[in-house]
């Protein structure tokens, strides 16, 4: 993963799972929100990094990328999470007694960890890599689980209920895939991240079978 990472040539942030249980409480509280000042769209976002990115490669006759490697944060190793940690994340999910529950609970892990890595780096957008497919599938979870409430911050575009951090899912438009040919026809690296595995034979999630249902 991280050898894919620094291929990219952009900055990135790695945390183990076990740091989201040594998150304080105020992540559960919504943060301020911005100045209510506009601020730039998407586009002019884009635009404005291109243009700076071609400035800077004037002197070299082309445009430049961030180094290979280039990294954010400590230079050194990420330290891996103590033992006792990891044996306490293990607890938590076995005391889970349904599939259903354990994809929620790693669901909930997840986006508080990535908030509270967003706030702590000062990132006020957090871009997620959620296809079309797997937007319908969380849309039919939700229907299932009685969330119906919130399908339209769980599967809109932009999800900005945390406050101070908004959530966009630019790839939302696209099939799974339509990613999975471009990946495969134009050579682009893929990650596939497995599943909850299971020691015992059991019936799976509802999240497994909206998504065995597509």
């Amino acid at each position: 993963m991280e050898t894919l990472l620094q291929a990219t040539g952009f900055p990135y942030h790695l945390a183990h799972l076990e740091q989201a249980l040594e998150l304080p409480a105020s992540i559960l509280r919504p943060g301020p929100g911005g100045s209510g000042e506009p601020g730039p769209s998407y586009k002019e976002a884009v635009e404005g990094f291109i243009q700076q990115q071609r400035q800077e490669g004037d002197g070299d006759g082309g445009t430049s990328l961030p180094s290979l490697g280039t990294r954010v944060g400590d230079p050194a190793a990420p330290r891996l999470p103590a033992a006792a940690r990891t044996q306490e994340l293990l607890r938590l999910f076995e005391a889970v007694e349904t599939p259903t529950a354990r994809e929620e609970l790693l669901q909930m892990l997840r986006i508080h960890l990535i908030l509270q890595t967003a706030r702590t780096r000062g990132y006020a957008k957090v871009m997620t890599g959620e296809s079309c497919t797997r937007v319908a599938i969380k849309l039919l979870t939700n229907l299932a689980l009685g969330r119906g409430a919130f399908l339209a911050v769980d599967t809109g575009f932009v999800d900005n209920r945390h406050g101070d951090v908004m959530v966009v899912r630019p790839m939302r438009e696209y099939m799974a895939k339509e990613i999975a040919f471009y990946n495969h026809f134009f050579d682009v690296p893929t990650v596939i991240a497995p599943p909850l595995p299971t020691k015992r034979r059991e019936k799976p999630s509802i999240h497994r079978l909206m998504e065995r249902f597509l």
